[in-house]
């Protein structure tokens, strides 16, 4: 039986090893996540080197799988991509700099733009205190 990461995949290419561990650790995490704590969580003999993730990286976010979210101190971080297609907010706690999907939180962008231009996505980043950073966990 093929896993979620696996059957995400298989329409888009190869469900190369490297492939599968890198999004099976972002559909498993809980925040958005750095190229960093992503490494942290790989064997080397799958991911070899980090030039190998950055592809990854950026191969799962042009077939929709991932998207990045650029941080406060200019990290990006990585999250696996839900239903709504990217959709949604994000939140970055300005203590612990954790970056969260704010799914629930649909914002409506109500605007024209000038002939000639075509709207592909908006980005909305939240800043504040997560639960566990503001004693509300």
């Amino acid at each position: 039986m093929a896993s979620q990461a696996e059957s995400l995949i298989k329409p888009h290419g190869r469900a190369t090893s490297a492939r599968l561990r890198v999004l099976e650790i972002l559909l498993a995490a809980p925040h958005a996540m750095s190229h960093a704590e992503i490494e942290a969580g790989l064997e080397a003999e799958v991911c070899p080197d980090r030039v190998t993730l950055y592809r990854v990286l950026d191969w799962l976010v042009s077939k929709e799988l991932a998207h990045k979210i650029a941080g406060e101190d200019r990290t990006w971080r990585f999250n696996a991509v839900a239903e709504d297609r990217h959709g949604h907010a994000h939140f970055h706690c300005s203590r612990c700099g954790q970056v969260f999907c704010l799914s629930e939180l649909q914002p409506a962008f109500a605007f024209n733009l000038p002939p000639g231009y075509r709207f592909q996505r908006a980005d909305l980043t939240i800043q504040g205190l997560c639960p566990h950073c503001s004693g509300q966990a």
